[in-house]
């Protein structure tokens, strides 16, 4: 499979190989000049022979009567060629006519690796040439093909990496596709199939790579898959010891290619029987094989060579007898052309980098002069680290990246743990090791202020990596955890940032890049976005230019970011619809946060065209964004068509009664809507009517929040209506209204009925008693609720004895909330008698309930009952010394508390003391707050000391 698109910033689609040269829609046309480009070692070169195959049987691009199939490492032997006697060089049998007397209705070249063409094609200069029969230049017979002034009726398909293929100019090209790296799946398939008669070693070797997400990212790519899992099984099996610091298990990429290096010394590979040379032979050798495949291998990277010739091994010295070797078999690949010449090439670009950082890294001990400029100018240079610099400053200046990798290796090689891998066989014992120091000072003196953070700055940090100099990304990764990145504002700390969004799991999971970026900062850090699966990117001041930026990654085929938080940033509305319009194509996105922006109706607007087409973001917060109705009637409107949002927050938009009724309306036919919150808004009891009308036939909400909505007792009778039918909500917040005893009643009538309720929030409404005891009766009857806040409503201790009768009988609630209700101690008396009869109830929370030592007490005896209790939150009561003591006499054989809250409670020193020295019975209490007890320093002491020693594995705030 792979991935095409035509144009701009259309998404990408992924491709069957049948449909490749097919039309992508009905009313488009065949592609006349298609490109795939890929990634060194992606299977370029596999898919086009594979194409070919499968033509030949007829099970792809029937639409062609013949394939001509050529690589450009055939062409690259010829000088001079005419397009006749190109055809004939693959079908001898056309004979002299060539193509035209063949009189094929369709034709299909095939130009394997452009980018392993010896010379550049060069549209703007060639002369255009229409005679088949003309011999010219090789690069100019491409271009004048792919221009159309030869074969124009033939369809012409390049494979190419990707910084060469924009040698075709884009107007050219009908068709560009991708061959994309291997998946998740299809890296642990590619393992299995490598060792298949051992699962363990295929699970270990995929632990290995998964270690290091540098590596494992690398993986995707087949042929390094392939070539990782070959040095790793190695290693297994030579199942070294712990005491050899030398054969650890690989985590750079240097140390990688130095266990291939050892397999290839040591024979895997070589047919079996063949006894394995001494060492002094293995050493000989491969210092030989570095001698001269390492000066082939260097200068191919700097005149960017990747395939070779015999005259090109004998410039460079290369013993042609060398190349038949074992060892050799392992680097280099020998090929033949259609010219009966041979070509040879490494089996993977990074071997070649590798050899060549070898060759570089002995080389330079005795060379002086720049081994970049041989045969050319150049200055005298002495010494290692000189040499260094040189190509430190080379593979900068590149900008095609194409030394990055080849840098890399170098700083690898001065690594204690690869030169001990090596030793000995390919590098001396010790050798340059004295420069690391040296080497990671120039390398950071890269990362100068007048260099951006670009890939060559990125890789810089590759190559501290490799140089195992960690101590700037760490120095970083430090400052995303503790939220101190906004001081780092260095280009070592920018790069090292850009470096950690790239290689770090945690990154990757999510990077929190919250009050530290400026739009600059942002712009260098785009690329590294991509990996990231979710990004916090709140209080940045971001205003809309920044939008742009982030609408192009999230625009990306590349783009893996699942969820994103832009909240608190300076956003309008042409911020919202630069999104919007990212949004059309992203197929990654899941939840976007725009809380505290002010994108307005029309930002709103925007989003929710962009909601009608978009299937994959299921989370949208859109938080004090001043939406209004309008953009409330947008929304709601793009919710008739959406099936993929399932969580929306509208909460403190000003949205009125109007806007509830068109969100209402949208409820009764969406079902994919799971939570909407809609608090903090004035649609007030006619808004709640309309939502009460939807909920009787909606059969997917789940949770609605209608906080501090100006509801009174007709919306709440509305709602509960609604209750009475409605088989989905199970949270239902009505926070700060205006219900008073009356909708109380509502309440209570319809949770006799509902079954499927699990919480009800009344805090902050104006139940007092009666509403209060109205609910406990219904509470005795509901088997269903199990959260129930009644936080703030004028309770006293009638509605908690109410309360206390239900609990006795009720076997689902399992938190109850009455803080700040003056429920005495009466009242905490009465709820205490119920504990010892109720096993639901896991959390009490009495705050502020006017309880003194008598209602301690009797919790007291109630927790010496209890066995399921795990929170108690008495704060801001008067329970005093007295009740401290009755509590600890109940810690010493309660096993089921875990938090304990006694702040602010009168309990002095001896109360506090007589609490902590009871833990020592207690062995399940995990956290206990004894702030603002008056104890002073010393007590505080004796207390930390008491339960360090009593309860070590119990938390205290004093």
């Amino acid at each position: 499979m792979v991935e095409t698109t035509r144009g701009g910033w259309h998404p990408a689609r992924t491709i069957a190989l049948e449909r490749l040269f097919l039309p992508l829609s009905r009313v488009s046309i065949p592609p006349r000049i298609s490109i795939t480009i890929g990634v060194a070692g992606v299977g370029k070169t596999t898919l086009v022979r594979n194409f070919v195959h499968l033509w030949a049987r007829g099970q792809v691009g029937k639409d062609f009567s013949l394939l001509l199939p050529l690589t450009f490492r055939d062409l690259n032997t010829y000088e001079k060629l005419s397009a006749d006697r190109l055809i004939r060089s693959v079908f001898p049998h056309i004979g002299e006519s060539g193509l035209a007397a063949a009189a094929l209705p369709k034709i299909l070249l095939i130009l394997d690796g452009l980018d392993e063409c010896k010379t550049p094609l060069d549209f703007s200069n060639t002369v255009a040439c229409t005679d088949p029969k003309k011999e010219i230049q090789v690069d100019h017979l491409i271009t004048n093909i792919i221009r159309g002034n030869l074969f124009p009726e033939v369809s012409v398909w390049v494979t190419s990496r990707p910084g060469v293929a924009g040698q075709i100019p884009g107007g050219l090209v009908d068709r560009m596709t991708e061959i994309r790296g291997f998946n998740e799946e299809e890296i642990k398939v590619c393992l299995e199939e490598m060792f298949p008669e051992d699962h363990t070693l295929s699970d270990w070797v995929l632990r290995q790579v998964q270690a290091d997400r540098a590596l494992y990212l690398m993986c995707t790519v087949p042929a390094f898959c392939r070539l990782a899992g070959s040095a790793l099984g190695h290693l297994s099996r030579t199942k070294p010891g712990p005491q050899d610091s030398a054969l650890w298990t690989p985590r750079t990429l240097c140390e990688l290619y130095s266990w291939y290096f050892r397999m290839a010394l040591g024979g895997d590979g070589q047919e079996k029987g063949k006894a394995s040379p001494r060492i002094e032979q293995v050493a000989h050798s491969s210092r030989k094989m570095v001698g001269t495949l390492g000066r082939l291998a260097f200068h191919g990277l700097v005149r960017r060579k990747y395939v070779f010739y015999e005259q090109d091994l004998k410039a460079f010295g290369v013993d042609l007898a060398l190349l038949q070797s074992a060892l050799c078999g392992c680097f280099l690949r020998r090929e033949e052309t259609l010219a009966s010449s041979t070509a040879y090439c490494f089996t993977h670009l990074s071997l070649q980098e590798f050899v060549a950082a070898a060759y570089y890294y002995s080389a330079s001990k005795r060379a002086i002069f720049d081994l970049f400029t041989e045969g050319g100018v150049s200055w005298p240079r002495l010494g290692f680290l000189t040499h260094f610099r040189s190509a430190a400053q080379r593979a900068m200046q590149a900008e095609d990246g194409r030394l990055d990798v080849f840098l890399r290796f170098l700083s690898g090689l001065l690594s204690p743990r690869v030169n001990a891998l090596l030793a000995g066989s390919l590098l001396a014992q010790g050798e340059h090791q004295g420069y690391r120091a040296q080497v990671a000072e120039l390398l950071q003196g890269c990362l100068r202020p007048d260099v951006a953070v670009c890939a060559r700055a990125v890789n810089t940090l590759h190559c501290l990596h490799e140089l195992q100099h960690t101590e700037l990304a760490r120095s970083v990764e430090e400052a995303m955890r503790s939220g101190g990145l906004a001081g780092l504002t260095s280009p070592q700390h920018r790069a090292a940032l850009a470096y950690l969004l790239q290689v770090s799991d945690a990154c990757a999971q999510e990077a929190n890049l919250s009050l530290c970026l400026s739009k600059g900062v942002l712009q260098s850090l785009l690329p590294q976005l991509l990996y990231c699966r979710s990004l916090r990117l709140d209080n940045n001041q971001f205003q809309d230019p920044v939008m742009d930026l982030l609408g192009s990654v999230l625009s990306g085929k590349d783009c893996r970011i699942q969820r994103i938080s832009l909240a608190e940033n300076q956003i309008s509305n042409k911020g919202a619809k630069a999104l919007a319009r990212s949004l059309l194509v992203n197929r990654s996105l899941t939840a976007l946060d725009l809380r505290s922006n002010s994108i307005g109706p029309q930002g709103a607007k925007a989003l929710a065209d962009a909601l009608k087409i978009n299937r994959t973001l299921a989370f949208l917060s859109l938080q004090s964004n001043a939406i209004r109705d309008n953009g409330a009637r947008s929304v709601a409107e793009a919710l008739a068509a959406n099936r993929t949002l399932s969580v929306l927050h509208l909460q403190k938009n000003t949205i009125g009664p109007v806007g509830a009724q068109q969100m209402a309306d949208t409820l009764k036919q969406n079902r994919s809507l799971k939570e909407l919150i809609f608090s903090s808004n004035s649609i007030g009891d006619g808004g709640a009517e309309a939502l009460a009308m939807a909920l009787e036939v909606n059969q997917g909400l789940e949770s609605l929040d209608l906080q501090s909505n100006s509801i009174s007792d007709a919306g709440v009778a509305a709602l509960m209506g609604a209750l009475c039918a409605n088989q989905t909500l199970i949270s239902l917040n009505l926070r700060e209204n205006s219900i008073s005893s009356e909708g109380a009643r509502e309440l209570a009538r319809a949770l006799c009925i509902n079954r499927t309720l699990k919480n009800l929030d009344l805090t902050a409404n104006l139940l007092h008693d009666q509403g209060a005891q109205a609910i406990a009766v219904a509470m005795r009857e509901n088997q269903a609720l199990t959260s129930l806040h009644l936080q703030w409503n004028f309770i006293q201790a009638g509605a908690a004895k109410a309360l206390g009768q239900a609990l006795q009988l009720n076997r689902s609630l399992t938190s109850l909330d009455l803080q700040e209700n003056a429920i005495g101690d009466e009242g905490a008396s009465a709820v205490a008698s119920a504990l010892k009869a109720n096993t639901a109830l896991t959390a009490l929370y009495l705050q502020v309930a006017s309880i003194g030592s008598r209602g301690a007490q009797a919790l007291g005896d109630a927790l010496a009952v209890n066995r399921t209790l795990e929170i108690l939150d008495l704060r801001g009561n008067t329970i005093g010394a007295a009740g401290a003591k009755a509590l600890a006499n109940a810690l010493k054989v309660n096993s089921s508390l875990r938090r304990l809250n006694l702040q602010e409670n009168s309990l002095g020193m001896d109360g506090a003391i007589c609490v902590a020295t009871a833990l020592s019975g207690n062995h399940g209490l995990q956290h206990i707050n004894l702030q603002g007890n008056h104890i002073g320093e010393s007590g505080a002491r004796m207390i930390s000391e008491a339960i360090r020693t009593n309860a070590p594995s119990c938390t205290v705030e004093m």
